[in-house]
């Protein structure tokens, strides 16, 4: 079966079968800063955590990131 088929098939547009996440250096920074926040201040939840990166270290994207 061909890919262009089978993606008829499951109702799948096929970009979204040959979609190819990019990853970036900024993520791997961010999740070392989460690692590092989350071992400092235990009783902070995600709205904490967003805020801090957010608004003190300087990451100006948005919650989803």
């Amino acid at each position: 079966m061909t890919v262009k088929a089978a993606c008829a098939a499951f109702g799948v547009s096929e970009t979204c079968y040959r979609y190819q996440a990019k990853g970036s250096e900024e993520n791997e920074v961010i999740a070392d800063c989460l690692i590092k926040l989350t071992h400092n201040q235990r009783n902070w939840g995600f709205g904490l955590c967003f805020l801090y990166l957010r608004n003190v270290k300087g990451f100006g994207r948005n919650h989803m990131r």
